[in-house]
């Protein structure tokens, strides 16, 4: 299995993650990606929406059979990919906030979604879903983002060729796909904290379905699950948002 041996590209689509969805349940390959010049309907985590404009990013989803079961590592796995991608394209290396955004001086420069399907209480399929800004404006942000967005041509000044990042994409993803298939689990998280924006000991605070919670930030565990320290006891989570950091 190679991850981009086999790529679908396509003008448009209402998502990526939608239609990989369909792939995967029709029996496709491991490693198959779905790349769109645009998405109309294009989503984030929480049911949010997430801006894929034609031609200005780069809208894609990838289509994975894991073998081992910690799959909530898969999120930190592509961001590292993402990260080692920008870093070959741009030269530059980005912060990853925990577990699926990839950020820049506090703005968003692109997002993760893995979605799975499951047979009992294994996954039979995970798609993950990655949208990075590539040739935004200022200007081609819409107003209520603007200020919270950015993209590589806005840090960088110069124009990202889509076709090369996705080769370099593809291939870190090859290489941290093959260390999660490996079950070098620690390696992951350990080089994933090194890339953190949240430094170990911040008092955060979390946003789950349920509940916010304040405590401090201690690390992320083996399973890719985020651990937070509150009144002497250690909370592991595996969804959710960190909405603020506390000085």
């Amino acid at each position: 299995m190679e991850i981009g041996a086999k790529i679908h590209w396509i003008k448009s689509c209402s998502s990526t993650n939608d239609l990989t969805k369909e792939l995967a349940i029709s029996g496709e390959e491991e490693g198959t990606v779905v790349v769109s010049e645009e998405q109309t309907r294009g989503r984030g985590t929480k049911g949010r929406s997430w801006y894929s404009p034609r031609k200005k990013g780069l809208y894609l989803s990838l289509l994975l059979y894991p073998s081992q079961p910690q799959i909530s590592l898969l999120p930190l796995m592509a961001g590292l990919a993402a990260n080692d991608a920008i870093f070959e394209s741009a030269g530059i290396r980005v912060g990853l906030k925990w577990p699926n955004d990839l950020i820049w001086e506090k703005k968003k420069l692109g997002g993760i979604l893995c979605e799975s399907g499951f047979l009992g209480n294994q996954a039979s399929y995970v798609i993950v879903g990655i949208g990075i800004n590539l040739d935004q404006r200022r200007e081609d942000f819409p107003e209520e983002i603007r200020s919270l967005a950015t993209s590589l041509k806005l840090i960088t000044k110069r124009d990202i060729d889509r076709k090369e990042f996705l080769q370099e994409l593809c291939k870190a993803l090859n290489r941290w796909y093959r260390l999660f298939q490996e079950r070098r689990n620690e390696e992951i998280v350990r080089s994933f904290q090194d890339y953190s924006i949240l430094p170990l000991g911040e008092r955060i605070e979390l946003l789950t379905e349920t509940e916010e919670v304040l405590g401090t930030y201690a690390g992320i565990d083996s399973k890719g699950g985020l651990i937070l320290e509150r009144e002497g006891k250690r909370m592991t989570f595996f969804s959710g948002e960190v909405r603020s950091i506390k000085d």
